[in-house]
């Protein structure tokens, strides 16, 4: 076994005391909160991709798998992000709907966990988003068969050349049969914010059942 660079003391002493910035309160509707959170995270330039969320997902083998992926729209009461219908976490999702995701805004010593169930949203809905879509990312939809086996990258790059030929750029790229969005519905989101002496304010939102409102508490850190 090849030594560790940096032995277990090491790890252990890496630590950081967080702000003074509570967190005292909240809209009470929690798609406002997460929205004014994003659009501070957005504003801070160390933070390269506010809209970057880890996605966990659970297999038939009740396996765990996470990923990174992008927020790219908030409505409907939902989180919606886009992917290939057959990658892993599309697999995934149609065997299992319920997902977590996590946004971790670190810079800002903030982070908001959801837990929700996830559903795939219109064919319109994926086609109008895609038609945003920059050309290269367009011709890169058709071009991966993401989650699969790849036997090198010239392969991955031949292929994407091959749908370059066939929808040139400036041409109208077809939204891929395998491609698409899903939208998160949540049944929680926590809004965590780092305090000192690891005493950290978190605030949940949780459904009532009896009556479909929001129901927000405070946690123990």
């Amino acid at each position: 076994m090849e030594e560790n660079p940096l032995d277990r003391d090491a790890i252990r002493a890496m630590r950081r005391s967080y702000g003074e910035a509570g967190l005292e309160s909240l809209p009470e509707d929690p798609f406002v909160a997460f929205s004014q959170w994003l659009a501070e995270a957005a504003s801070i330039p160390a933070i390269v991709e506010a809209n970057a969320m880890v996605l966990s997902t659970v297999d038939d083998g009740d396996q765990i798998s996470t990923r990174t992926v992008l927020l790219k729209d908030i409505s409907e009461g939902g989180f919606t992000f886009f992917t290939n219908y057959s990658s892993r976490k599309a697999r995934a999702i149609e065997l299992n709907h319920n997902v977590a995701l996590l946004f971790p805004w670190f810079v800002m010593e903030r982070q908001v966990a959801i837990s929700g169930v996830t559903e795939k949203i219109s064919a319109q809905e994926s086609a109008d988003y895609f038609a945003t879509r920059p050309w290269s990312s367009q011709i890169g939809a058709w071009a991966s068969h993401q989650s699969s086996p790849l036997s090198s990258r010239e392969e991955l790059e031949q292929r994407f050349v091959g749908a370059a030929q066939k929808w040139p750029e400036g041409t109208t790229v077809p939204v891929p049969p395998h491609w698409g969005g899903y939208r998160v519905t949540p049944l929680s989101i926590e809004f965590w914010q780092g305090r000192y002496s690891r005493l950290h304010d978190r605030l949940r939102y949780e459904r009532d059942n009896s009556s479909a409102n929001w129901v927000i508490t405070r946690y123990y850190p």
